[in-house]
């Protein structure tokens, strides 16, 4: 009976422990995957189209989507400042950030009906 009661402790503490490393890691996620570089208008308008790195935008992501974009931003400022995006979808579009960490990432950013940034995230494929 000892050894089941051991048994039920560890298991339930080990449990715990998982879940909250998981937890950590998924909150900063971004930061550690794509927070390498501080965002570069010309070196992000040059890796468009690049095939030299897998992960072509993906440095620069976290800096861009945290210090360089604000919510209210219009759709139109931000297509001068990234480009073309990759995909567009009514009131959200997409920037390929490249193959990082063997997953193909984009830049998603949703725009309001007035055409302002209301949210963005580091989405994958």
């Amino acid at each position: 009976m000892k050894f089941i009661n051991w048994a039920t402790i560890l298991f339930t503490a080990f449990t715990v422990l998982v879940t909250v490393a998981f937890f950590g890691w998924w909150m900063m996620k971004d930061s550690v995957m794509f927070g390498d570089e501080k965002f570069d208008q010309v070196k992000w308008m040059q890796t468009a189209t690049s095939v030299e790195s897998d992960c072509k935008r993906g440095d620069m992501a976290y800096d861009l989507q945290q210090h360089v974009l604000s919510k209210g931003t219009s759709k139109d400022a931000i297509g001068v400042l990234l480009g073309r995006p990759s995909y567009e979808d009514g009131n959200a579009v997409e920037y390929d950030l490249g193959k990082c960490m063997h997953v193909y990432h984009g830049l998603l950013l949703f725009f309001d009906e007035n055409n302002r940034l209301i949210n963005s995230r580091i989405s994958s494929h």
